[in-house]
């Protein structure tokens, strides 16, 4: 975007017109003592020409490589188009438009994304967007505990992405709602209906079900949602975009489907970006619209009979509902919000299952090849989208340790947050990999192993 700084003399100008003798003048109502004096860490001021070749050394630092890790980011081909669009004047600054009805063309982006995104997970509808996909499912939290009433009990199983497990505790846990894990089958890598039986009795306000789960194993999602309905509890569904491409949406599991539906929306035109920004989305049953947070877009006519677009509901803390606002925290990430909107737009549903297809292709192709290799085995059972979980015969950290020196970032160590896991990594290809990639991937990976 481009920047045109004042100069001294547009400086002395606008103060002149003001009556002010200097910058400075404009805060004399600060205590001196209350100043910070000058920025003694912050270097002089470089050329354009010096802070480009800066900022490419910086850029430089991250390195180039064959990316093999997904885990909740995904590196996915983005049509030029996308940012070429999204980087243009009038949606590079879009954010909350608090004139709102003066915004028509941020709104009209807004409606259009949410309904591709009620559309995507099969809710009747979607808020405007979310701080990002942790966040999201912390919202899900308590909007299922203030819709319950009577339980402050969660449960989340240990296949949902352990950060997203943490940012939720962190945010219900002062609010007295209780953070509850279920354990997952180690041998099918899903949640078991008979983990569930040690809660049959208890009140239980809502059950988390990832799909597909942290591991990249698709859960028994329609079970699970009857499970969680038939004991009074909601359903909220963790789930990535692009799969949905592919399987069957939160709305419809079970009988009557999921009641509300979370993710991150990264996956959808934004680049890993060295970890953000991100967006959160968030979509639900009409029953529950009264406690969905943020913002919605709806569409009417004016007095002239011409179709418009405004904000039906907005029930953040800003606007007139303060102190009942359902969520302090919820936000609208604007620009990444426009460029998935404009990333789903070109690609349409069938592009978007052709993604969602070739990456499936692609992680079965390479979990098939790894598990050629001598002492390298597949951990799950169950059926999995675009990223699985594989044990090595000897330590993991070292092997990635010997990919990152050739170029190859081989995948995810389960270790960390999973200690039973030794040894276990977790690996995706998305449609951005070829079989050269991969062959390339595969015989780097026997070399480390050796």
């Amino acid at each position: 975007m481009p920047f045109i700084p004042h100069t001294e003399e547009d400086i002395a100008e606008m103060l002149a017109s003001i009556g002010a003798d200097s910058i400075e003048a404009l805060f004399d109502e600060i205590p001196a003592d209350l100043k910070g004096g000058t920025l003694k860490e912050v270097p002089p001021g470089l050329s354009e020409m010096e802070i480009t070749r800066l900022m490419m050394e910086r850029a430089g630092q991250d390195g180039f490589y064959q990316n093999y890790i997904g885990a909740g980011a995904y590196e996915h081909h983005i049509p030029a188009a996308v940012w070429q669009i999204t980087t243009r004047g009038e949606f590079y600054s879009s954010y909350t438009p608090y004139q709102a009805e003066a915004s028509q063309g941020t709104l009209q982006l807004l409606y259009e994304y949410q309904t591709m995104m009620a559309s995507l997970t099969g809710m009747d509808v979607s808020n405007a967007s979310m701080y990002d996909g942790a966040t999201a499912l912390a919202e899900a939290a308590l909007m299922a505990v203030r819709s319950h009433k009577s339980s402050r009990r969660i449960l989340i199983p240990e296949t949902v992405h352990p950060v997203y497990r943490k940012v939720a505790r962190a945010i219900v846990s002062n609010q007295k709602i209780e953070i509850v894990e279920v354990p997952f089958d180690q041998t099918s890598g899903q949640v078991r209906l008979e983990s569930l039986d040690a809660f049959a009795t208890d009140d239980v306000a809502a059950l988390v079900i990832p799909q597909p789960n942290f591991f990249g194993v698709l859960e028994q999602v329609d079970a699970l949602t009857d499970w969680a309905h038939s004991k009074n509890a909601l359903a909220i569904g963790v789930v990535n975009p692009t799969a949905l491409a592919l399987l069957k949406p939160p709305g419809e599991w079970g009988e009557t489907g999921a009641d509300i539906a979370v993710g991150e929306g990264q996956p959808l035109g934004i680049p890993l970006s060295s970890g953000g920004p991100y967006f959160g989305f968030m979509a639900c049953k009409n029953s529950l619209i009264r406690q969905i947070p943020g913002r919605i877009i709806g569409r009417t006519n004016d007095l002239d009979g011409k179709p418009g677009f405004v904000l039906t509901l907005q029930a953040r803390e800003q606007h007139i509902r303060r102190s009942k606002a359902t969520s302090n925290i919820c936000t609208n990430q604007g620009l990444m919000v426009t460029a998935a909107t404009i990333y789903m737009s070109l690609l349409g549903p069938d592009g978007l299952r052709r993604v969602a297809t070739h990456s499936h292709a692609n992680t079965s192709s390479l979990i098939k090849k790894l598990t050629a290799i001598p002492g390298v085995e597949q951990v799950f059972s169950s059926p999995f989208f675009h990223e699985a979980a594989i044990k090595l015969p000897s330590s993991a950290a070292n092997a990635l340790a010997k990919l990152k020196q050739n170029g190859i970032l081989g995948g995810f160590n389960l270790q960390a947050h999973y200690p039973e896991l030794e040894n276990t990594l977790l690996v995706c290809a998305t449609e951005t990999k070829t079989e050269a990639d991969i062959d390339n991937y595969v015989s780097q990976f026997r070399q480390a192993l050796s």
